[in-house]
């Protein structure tokens, strides 16, 4: 199957697998790399890792402007209904939400979870299934063990791994959370957006793994 993946810069993206697109963790307004505006963002789901500012990001306009249904925890989903959002999937670690083009899933992720102050429920990462392609965000992490099961579970064709450090794990850790979970392809996100994550992915360079390398605004026409 050919997905059509953007990458929104940060953590962002959008895929496409022809009728259905999903906004990830679309952070645009004030990412200092960012360059699309909310209004360009055209998509049928946003799915969220988590609630940091750096990744709900502008989900309320998005949601709005395409009438968008929210997947994401249960906290962040009562949150975006008490703001307006009219469709929600709520769900958490260990739990499916099926949809018209597949699934997306939860998966732990060792992180915290806050929006504007508020409490907003457990970080996690995503598996979003799309055909018979399979995609695992980590979302915001640390390396974990378990990411080898995930792997052994999932058989990811991507992987997005966090590389940016300090707040995450840095290019290292993520090298071998790529050798754990052996996806087809890892691409390294959450990196060089300010001064305080780190640009340098020279260690990054997992075995048996491809690594792509996106920019901000970069497309990539994936055939599985």
């Amino acid at each position: 199957m050919s997905l059509t993946i953007t990458f929104l810069g940060h953590s962002g993206f959008l895929i496409n697998d022809g009728k259905h697109t999903v906004a990830v963790d679309p952070f645009l307004t004030e990412n200092p790399v960012a360059v699309h505006k909310p209004a360009e963002i055209h998509c049928d789901y946003i799915a969220l890792t988590h609630g940091h500012e750096d990744h709900f990001g502008d989900t309320l306009p998005i949601a709005a402007n395409n009438d968008a249904t929210v997947i994401a925890n249960f906290e962040i989903c009562a949150y975006c209904e008490s703001q307006g959002v009219r469709k929600t999937e709520p769900g958490n670690p260990g739990g499916r939400i099926y949809t018209d083009f597949g699934y997306v899933a939860f998966t732990p992720a060792i992180h915290s979870s806050s929006y504007q102050g508020q409490y907003m429920g457990v970080a996690a990462g995503l598996v979003i299934s799309m055909g018979d392609v399979k995609i695992y965000h980590a979302g915001d992490t640390a390396l974990f063990s378990d990411m080898k099961m995930i792997g052994e579970v999932v058989k990811p064709d991507i992987v997005m791994l966090p590389c940016g450090d300090r707040f995450t794990m840095g290019p290292r850790l993520a090298k071998m959370a790529a050798e754990m979970i052996k996806p087809k392809y890892a691409i390294p996100v959450h990196h060089s957006t300010w001064p305080l994550l780190t640009s340098d992915l020279s260690e990054f360079h997992p075995a048996d793994v491809n690594v792509k390398h996106m920019a901000p605004g970069d497309i990539w026409h994936f055939d599985g």
